[in-house]
């Protein structure tokens, strides 16, 4: 078991669940000051096939995790999420994922003969630690989202849908409808280019707790959401409009629709996550939504790729 200044390196399936929810939870704690990750979301993450060879933690002497890292291929750039606790230990375990990181995409880049990007995510805004080690890495900020924690213990009002346009449960045989959605959004997050990856993933959806809507204006799908409720936790977990039918309401239409479809299933409240630069206005959310709060996430990229 390879060690790094008295922490050992693990796989994640190596150290107990509860370690990596307590990671999570004590690091959102820590930044802004409630936490909302759940054993589900964590289970959720390491379950992701595209993460299968290239994801670890590094843990305390008694089996504590203080890091985690994963990173994904798709397409030319490696999509990668870093946590770690903004202390001492955590900085060490931090910077020493981050080299894994590097030697790892330099590794894939010269296997391939491609120039991979690289970006890392799972960054809290107020996090005081990780963004500067990322940037003394020659990373600069990128895309940012927002977080919002919708409350639902009232019914979100119904969705208002653009003329022609109808939203209906996706079923197995709109798979490519979905990962084309999925690829033509104009989000600046990762995208999940393979298509058994994408496959992998909305079968997890498909499993108690999970629906996904897809609205289609005059029979033409122009956008999709994918969420999972579980233990009166609900998330929005995909959201894609296409390109054309930005500013229409297709994506707040969803939002609305998935959200009450997530209350049906018991869930309480529930995640949305949302690119800032997308022309949805945010502001619509806090009119319509019992909104209980918010969080910014932020993506660096690698500046010299």
């Amino acid at each position: 078991m390879p060690r790094y200044g008295g922490l050992a390196l693990k796989k994640p399936t190596e150290v107990p669940l509860d370690s990596l929810v307590r990671l999570r939870r004590s690091y959102e704690e820590r930044v802004t000051g409630a936490a909302s990750c759940t054993r589900d979301d964590v289970l959720l993450e390491i379950g992701r096939a595209e993460y299968e060879d290239d994801n670890w933690c590094l843990t305390t002497a008694d089996g504590e995790v203080l890091a985690w890292a994963a990173m994904a291929r798709n397409g030319d750039t490696l999509d990668a999420d870093l946590t770690a606790l903004p202390c001492r230990h955590g900085e060490s375990a931090a910077r020493t994922l981050l080299r894994l990181l590097l030697d790892r995409a330099d590794e894939l880049a010269a296997g391939h003969g491609l120039p991979y990007g690289l970006t890392v995510g799972g960054i809290l805004q107020g996090d005081q630690v990780t963004p500067a080690l990322l940037e003394e890495a020659g990373f600069v900020h990128g895309p940012t989202s927002r977080q919002y924690d919708v409350g639902l213990t009232a019914a979100p009002l119904p969705p208002v849908l653009p003329d022609g346009g109808v939203i209906r449960g996706a079923d197995p045989d709109d798979f490519e409808v979905l990962h084309a959605l999925h690829r033509r959004s104009l989000t600046e997050g990762p995208r999940t280019e393979d298509p058994e990856a994408f496959r992998a993933g909305l079968r997890r959806l498909s499993e108690p707790g999970g629906v996904t809507l897809l609205l289609a204006v005059d029979g033409h799908p122009v956008g999709y959401a994918a969420a999972r409720a579980v233990g009166g936790e609900g998330r929005i977990l995909q959201l894609a409009v296409t390109p054309a039918s930005r500013g229409l309401g297709v994506g707040l239409a969803l939002v609305l629709a998935v959200l009450a479809e997530l209350r049906d299933l018991g869930a309480r409240r529930a995640l949305v996550t949302l690119d800032t630069g997308d022309p949805t206005d945010h502001g619509a959310f806090g009119r319509l939504l019992s909104v209980q709060g918010s969080r910014v996430l932020i993506r660096f990229r690698r500046a010299d790729t």
